[in-house]
């Protein structure tokens, strides 16, 4: 990603992967951005192997002695969609008290996409960049120089 994305001061970008996400705001302007954490949202999604059923389902395939396998639930990407999907609501009512002029969305692919599919009209009127990948895990130094123009 050659070109960054500049964020007025005020402006929030929001870190995030299906488990945590960062809420940061621009304490300073676009050609010396400052991000400054405010919210941090976490959920407890253990991996899929802790929460799924023992072992798969099977069902008979008619007549015959051939049985199939079912594919067990996703619990673990379940959690993460419905994740997404809070994060979209938190986003809403923000935008609709008017807490942010512009939003910078930071997630993995996976992440964005669902978190997409979930933001109302309000919030994405307000989108001035997306960056697809997982950045949760950087200090907030890094964060500003992957995803931020900065001229310093």
């Amino acid at each position: 990603m050659t070109d960054k994305i500049t964020l007025k001061h005020d402006g929030w970008l929001v870190v995030a992967d299906g488990e945590k996400a960062l809420f940061l705001r621009n304490e300073g302007d676009e050609k010396f951005p400052n991000l400054e954490v405010f919210r941090e949202k976490e959920q407890d999604n253990p991996p899929n192997r802790e929460q799924a059923a023992n072992r798969r389902g099977r069902f008979n395939d008619g007549p015959n002695v051939h049985r199939s396998a079912v594919d067990d639930t996703d619990w673990h990407q379940l959690g993460k969609d419905r994740f997404a999907a809070e994060l979209a609501d938190i986003l809403y009512k923000q935008a609709h008290k008017g807490r942010f002029e512009q939003l910078i969305l930071v997630a993995a692919p996976g992440v964005l996409g669902q978190m997409r599919k979930e933001l109302h009209q309000e919030v994405t009127g307000r989108i001035v960049g997306e960056v697809d990948k997982d950045l949760t895990n950087h200090p907030v130094g890094e964060i500003e120089k992957l995803v931020l123009h900065s001229e310093g």
